[in-house]
């Protein structure tokens, strides 16, 4: 899974994240704290754009289910991501319905996620231009399918297909949504817009 559409730095632990889930999944406590290590920071920045504040007491209920149901697990380093991130997003909606909140349009981005950026200029340039205050600016004025879309292929790393298995989307909608999101961001900040091979990275065939 995969290729050019992850984030360089995700994707390079891949192969380390998939080694520590097959150990975890033997009992392996260390190797469970390697993949919490891994995935954490990615997850923790999308929940922080789906609850805002309580995102820490989210990730700590979605972590007791994934080490919890780990045994059920079947897949490598990007997958183990992806289907942690669907746990996640099924506990941030359970605590929004608990809430009555409606789910928000804006993502917090904190600044150790902005060193996520993906692998093409343009998605660099936007992100590393975000300061924390006018990345929570910005990104609140997307839709939110645009802003969860970016969130999970720029944040948690995922790519077109795993995303939308995500959202319960199909790819081509994930895709777009991602493209849009990451062009508009890249127009106010007054750098270049996403090119044809950034709007081909978003998402893998639909």
């Amino acid at each position: 899974m995969g290729q050019g559409g992850e984030p360089r730095r995700v994707q390079a632990y891949d192969g380390e994240l998939g080694a520590a889930v097959a150990r975890a999944q033997e009992g392996d406590e260390t190797a469970f704290a390697v993949a919490y290590r891994l995935v954490q920071p990615g997850l923790l920045g999308y929940l922080r754009g789906l609850v805002g504040e309580d995102a820490e007491d989210v990730a700590s209920d979605a972590w007791l289910e994934i080490a919890r149901d780990l045994g059920r697990f079947r897949g490598d380093g990007a997958g183990f991501r992806g289907w942690t991130a669907t746990i996640a997003r099924h506990r941030a909606l359970d605590h929004l319905r608990r809430q009555k909140v409606r789910p928000r349009s804006a993502a917090v981005l904190e600044q150790d996620m902005l060193d996520l950026a993906g692998p093409y200029s343009t998605h660099d340039q936007a992100l590393e231009s975000l300061s924390t205050e006018y990345a929570l600016e910005l990104v609140r004025g997307l839709p939110r399918d645009q802003a969860e879309a970016v969130l999970l292929r720029v944040v948690v790393g995922l790519d077109g297909p795993a995303a939308a298995r995500v959202l319960g989307k199909r790819p081509g909608a994930v895709r777009t949504a991602a493209y849009r999101g990451l062009k508009r961001l890249a127009q106010q900040l007054g750098v270049e817009s996403v090119t044809d091979d950034g709007s081909r990275t978003l998402g893998e065939s639909t």
